[in-house]
């Protein structure tokens, strides 16, 4: 009976062993014999923690900048649409002198919008060495630019004069141009930032294309 005192300290184990330098939380279960002649702790360590860090990778200033301007090919085509609206509101012309000289440039050149909708899709939207985005948004840009031309097409072929037609003519513009400097002030914005920006049905359009 002497070593009875020896097993009993040779079978507790020792304090080093119990306690885990880096566990979270510890769940001690007490296990004894019918004996009382020793005791035994179970620690249970929690799982590790998977933590997922999700990088946001920006676009690059260049590519911001292509698309930003992809989109003026459509506002400037639909400047067109405005006239009703800046001779009943004269002071919104203020607003364009600060790219009136590009806008004079611009329809300055012979052909100008058709060169630019053939170089903006030949050179850049059927172009793989421009990234997705750059594509994407200037297809947008076409494709807006090409919905620009039916109401043009439509007053050619009802041609109304006065009366009801012009009523109709005028609301129809400045729907229009409302419409597209709506759309050039949303694509801009996200372009500026670095956003991909989604026109309603153009975008659909736009990415079947791609």
């Amino acid at each position: 009976m002497s070593s009875l005192p020896l097993l009993r300290l040779s079978l507790r184990p020792s304090p080093q062993t119990l306690k885990p330098p880096h566990s979270l939380f510890q769940t001690s279960t007490v296990v004894r014999s019918p004996n009382s002649l020793y005791k035994s702790t179970l620690l249970i360590s929690p799982p590790s923690t998977l933590i997922c860090n999700s990088s946001y990778q920006a676009v690059p200033a260049t590519e911001r900048l292509i698309s930003a301007v992809a989109y003026c090919l459509p506002f400037f085509n639909g400047l067109q649409y405005g006239r009703f609206v800046f001779t009943q509101y004269p002071k919104l012309g203020l607003l364009l002198d600060p790219i009136l000289p590009l806008l004079n440039l611009y329809r300055s050149i012979p052909y100008a919008s058709f060169v630019a909708f053939f170089a903006l899709y030949l050179g850049v939207v059927r172009n793989p060495s421009f990234t997705r985005y750059v594509r994407f948004n200037s297809m947008q840009a076409v494709v807006l630019d090409v919905l620009l031309v039916l109401p043009l097409l439509v007053q050619r072929v009802f041609s109304p004069g006065s009366g009801v037609g012009l009523r109709l003519l005028v609301t129809g513009y400045n729907a229009i141009f409302v419409f597209i400097v709506m759309c050039f002030g949303y694509s801009l914005g996200h372009c500026i930032v670095g956003r991909t920006p989604y026109l309603p049905f153009v975008a659909d359009a736009a990415d079947r294309q791609l």
